[in-house]
């Protein structure tokens, strides 16, 4: 495992983060903590030291699951968890109010059992509260120790801008990192998000970095997955990691050729094939992938250890490349 500035930082990360949503969840697809506490152990034993959690992730089980199993390791761990959805009924347990900011991060240290985060995320834009008064919350904390740097998720492009400029015009703490839905198949941050973080000097986090499965290359073209078979067979249709959405002509057309790429390389697998292109990106820091066994991880691990061809990254990104919404379009245009 090697390890990735996040962002323009002093901070590294390993490139494979340990993604956390399902830890303690009480679904079938849901991580109990016996199996949860062998993939820590795991991805440490690899080389990874960054872990993705969020308050809301089994209702605050994964942060309990993973502050029991770090233990004494924690000292050697990157913690990264997010605030801003709903913890409770109560009105004021939601958005980025700095009241919530702070009731949610003192709630996230006592689950972890620790006394600061490393990274902490503001999870999605609230139009409620002014994005001054979460920025001096998220800063007041950098200030008292309790978190270490700031990071962003799910925001459009001119609230990300918005805000780092509001933090620059005020000295605050400026985010270091971006999480964000990005893979082969879901190439919608490259519009404006990728060249904002390039310039601003903002890692980008990947999460969904399979698409839901579908780049596992275990689902066939014509043949809806039942409830069985992950992911995408119990995602209703309108949302984004659904069969509706991922079965698309683009879509297996770009499967196609994660499996050319993966077929020159003795051993190695699409869901390999669709990580390394991830961390190909050179505005990607780390990649965030989960895991149900400890087999699975360390396949998806491995992923670091591929060396592609310049020209196999290229075909990968031509096979799913997406016509970019006006005005980006125009603008490439006149760049080359």
């Amino acid at each position: 495992m090697q390890y990735r500035r996040l962002g323009n930082s002093g901070l590294l990360v390993s490139e494979l983060a340990l993604g956390t949503m399902v830890f303690g969840e009480a679904s079938d697809r849901g991580t109990p903590e016996n199996e949860a506490a062998k993939l820590i152990d795991a991805y440490i034993e690899a080389g990874g030291n960054h872990f993705d959690l969020a308050d809301v992730y089994a209702g605050g089980r994964a942060e309990e699951i993973v502050g029991k199993a770090l233990g004494a390791r924690r000292a050697d761990a990157v913690i990264a968890t997010k605030a801003r959805w709903p913890m409770g009924s109560d009105p004021n347990k939601v958005g980025l109010s700095r009241r919530h900011i702070c009731e949610a991060l003192e709630a996230s240290l006592r689950r972890l059992r620790t006394d600061y985060v490393d990274v902490y995320y503001m999870h999605g834009w609230d139009a409620l509260t002014p994005i001054e008064e979460s920025l001096r919350a998220f800063d007041d904390l950098v200030a008292a120790g309790k978190v270490r740097y700031i990071g962003v998720s799910n925001f459009m492009a001119w609230q990300v801008m918005k805000s780092l400029g509001l933090s620059d015009r005020n000295g605050w703490a400026r985010f270091i990192a971006a999480q964000y839905q990005y893979s082969l198949v879901e190439r919608g941050i490259e519009a404006e998000l990728e060249a904002l973080c390039a310039s601003e000097g903002v890692g980008i986090v990947p999460w969904g970095p399979l698409g839901g499965g579908f780049l596992t290359g275990k689902y066939q073209k014509g043949s809806r997955p039942d409830t069985t078979t992950g992911r995408i067979g119990t995602t209703p249709d309108e949302w984004e990691e659904s069969w509706a959405h991922r079965a698309t002509d683009a879509n297996w057309r770009t499967l196609d050729a994660v499996k050319a790429v993966a077929a020159a390389h003795p051993g190695a697998t699409p869901a390999q094939v669709s990580l390394g292109w991830l961390l190909a990106r050179p505005t990607v820091s780390s990649v965030v992938i989960g895991a149900r066994t400890v087999e699975q991880l360390r396949a998806n691990l491995a992923a670091t250890e591929l060396k592609f061809a310049p020209e196999e990254i290229a075909a990968l990104t031509a096979a799913s490349a997406v016509r970019s919404p006006y005005p980006a379009r125009a603008v490439n245009l006149e760049a080359r």
